[in-house]
C-alpha cells in the first residue's frame, strides 16, 4: 500500500490526450454517485439543461447541501427507483473531457446484491476508484470490491477516503485507514494502490485542492485520472495480436483490400471479420490460425470502407490472407508463434453471479472470444473468505462468491493466461438452458489460489 503523494509529484501530468475508462466501487452510502457528480460539476462537464433539472429535483426533495442545494448524486442516479431510494442500482455511464483526456466513467452500485453490476463496470476499466467512508474505514464490501479489482487485474486502483470533512480533516484517521488498506492489499497481493483524502459533498481534493488537508501533498482525483496510463497505453505495444473471428465475408466481384491501389481490379476474396482483442497487425505480418495451426501472411486490412496498412486493438477489421482457409465464427487469427496451446482443461478463477450455486459435475457453456463450447465443472477448489481474505475449502460457490474451479472443455480452446492478456484470457460461464450469465472468469495458467 502506498500513499499517492509519494508516487506522483504535485502538478506532474504526463498523460497524452486519449480515452480513459474508470469505474467507482465501494460500500453502500460511501458517496460514489456524489463523488462522480462532484467530478462532473467541478470539471464543468454538465450541460445547462441537465444542471437545471437536477436543481429542480434537489429543491423538490429539500436537499440542503452546498452548491446552491444541488444533490450531485442525481447526475448519475438516473433510474426512478434509484432516485426514490437514494441508492445506485445499475451501472450509470457518463462521458466527459478535460484539456488532457476524454473519459468514460461507470458509477457502480454498492449493495452486495448488485455486485455483479460492479463486475460489469470494472471489467474494461483502466482504473477503479474504491470509496471508503472515513468514519467507518474498511468494510466487508470494500474487501469484496478490492478482491474483484484484483481478480480482474485492473491496472490502476485509487482509494478515495471520502467524507474526510466529517472527521475534521484528520490526518490520523486517514493514516489509520491507510494501515487497514495495507493489510488488505498485502493479503490480496494488490499493488499500485493510490490513496486520496476527499469530500465529495464539499469538493475537497476532487478537482480543486483542499486548504483543509495541507498535510496531503499529492494530486487531486482529477489530476491523478489525467496522469495514470490507460490499458491501451500499457499493453498495445507488448500484447500479441489476437483476432477472434466473428464472420467470414465473401463478396462476389468486389474490390479486395489488397487491390486498393488498382481500382479497376474486381475479384472474389475472403475477408475474416472481427474485433481485435489485443496487439496490432500490419500488412505483410505472419499469422497462424486456430483451428488447424496453419500459417500465412496478411495481404490486406480494411476498417469499414477504408483500406489501411496497420490496425490495433480494439478496432474492428476485415483481414485478407495470402491463402484461402475454411474458417468460421470461433476461429482465432494470431501473431505467428504466440498462440496458446489449445487445452481441454482450464483452471479458472470465478466470480459467481447467479443465485443458483455452482457445484462439481455441472454441465455449462463456456464463452471466450467468439468461441462457445460445452464444459463440465471438474472440481470446486476454494472460496475466498472476505473476513480473513484466506482461501477456504469449498464444495460449492454461491452468489457473489469469489472462488477457484477446474473445468473440462468439450473442445480444445487456445486461451491465454489472464495475467498476460486480459482480453484473451477472460471467459464467461453460461447456463445451457436459459442462457443466463452465471460467472465471470479468468484463466490462470498455473493452478493456484492467487485470487
Amino acid at each position: 500500500m502506498r500513499d499517492t503523494q509519494n508516487n506522483i509529484p504535485r502538478g506532474t501530468l504526463e498523460a497524452e490526450r486519449g480515452l480513459f475508462r474508470f469505474a467507482t466501487a465501494g460500500s453502500v452510502d460511501d458517496g460514489k454517485s456524489t463523488l462522480v457528480g462532484r467530478l462532473l460539476h467541478d470539471s464543468k462537464s454538465i450541460l445547462v439543461d441537465q444542471l437545471e433539472a437536477v436543481a429542480r429535483t434537489s429543491a423538490e426533495r429539500g436537499f440542503g447541501g452546498d452548491e446552491g442545494g444541488l444533490d450531485l448524486a442525481l447526475l448519475t442516479d438516473g433510474l426512478r427507483a434509484e432516485r426514490e431510494q437514494g441508492i445506485t442500482i445499475d451501472v450509470a455511464y457518463r462521458y466527459f473531457s478535460t484539456a488532457l483526456r476524454s473519459f468514460i466513467l461507470a458509477d457502480c452500485p454498492g449493495h452486495v446484491q448488485y455486485t455483479r453490476n460492479m463486475v460489469t463496470g470494472a471489467a474494461t476499466a483502466d482504473a477503479v476508484i474504491v470509496l471508503i467512508d472515513a468514519r467507518y474505514g474498511v468494510l466487508e464490501q470494500t474487501r469484496r470490491h478490492l478482491s474483484v479489482v484484483q481478480l480482474l487485474r485492473v491496472p490502476n486502483v485509487i482509494v478515495a477516503v471520502n467524507k474526510i470533512d466529517l472527521v475534521e480533516y484528520s490526518r490520523e484517521v486517514f493514516d489509520d485507514i491507510l494501515g487497514q488498506l495495507g493489510r488488505v492489499t498485502r493479503d490480496l497481493n494488490l499493488s499500485g494502490v493510490h490513496a486520496i483524502p476527499v469530500s465529495a459533498l464539499v469538493g475537497d481534493n476532487v478537482v480543486e485542492r483542499s486548504a483543509h488537508t495541507d498535510w496531503y501533498q499529492g494530486p487531486t482525483l482529477l489530476e491523478l485520472l489525467e496522469s495514470l496510463p490507460a490499458i491501451d497505453e500499457l499493453q498495445r505495444a507488448d500484447d500479441p495480436f489476437r483476432l477472434p473471428v466473428q464472420y467470414v465475408l465473401r463478396p462476389q466481384g468486389a474490390l479486395a483490400p489488397s487491390a486498393a491501389d488498382r481500382a479497376d481490379e474486381l475479384r472474389d476474396f475472403r475477408g475474416y471479420l472481427g474485433q481485435i482483442a489485443s496487439g496490432s497487425i500490419s500488412v505483410g505480418d505472419a499469422v497462424e490460425l486456430y483451428p488447424g495451426g496453419f500459417k500465412t501472411t496478411v495481404t490486406g486490412i480494411s476498417i469499414a470502407d477504408r483500406n489501411v496498412q496497420t490496425a490495433f486493438a480494439p478496432q474492428s477489421v476485415a483481414l485478407e490472407l495470402a491463402d484461402q482457409f475454411d474458417l468460421a465464427r470461433g476461429a482465432v487469427i494470431a501473431a505467428e508463434g504466440t498462440l496458446a496451446e489449445p487445452t481441454n482443461n482450464l483452471s479458472g478463477e470465478l466470480f459467481w453471479l447467479d443465485p443458483r450455486p455452482l457445484v462439481a459435475g455441472q454441465r455449462l457453456l463456456l464463452k471466450t472470444g467468439t468461441v462457445t463450447t460445452q464444459v463440465i465443472v471438474s472440481a470446486i477448489e476454494g472460496r475466498r473468505n472476505l473476513e480473513t481474505l484466506a482461501i477456504d475449502p469449498a464444495d460449492k460457490l454461491e452468489i457473489n462468491d469469489i472462488g477457484h474451479a477446474s473445468l473440462r472443455l468439450a473442445t480444445p480452446v487456445p486461451i491465454d493466461d489472464y495475467a498476460q492478456n486480459r482480453r484473451a484470457g477472460a471467459f464467461l460461464l453460461i447456463h445451457p438452458q436459459d442462457g443466463a450469465t452465471l460467472a465471470a472468469g479468468i484463466h490462470t495458467a498455473q493452478n493456484h489460489y492467487a485470487i
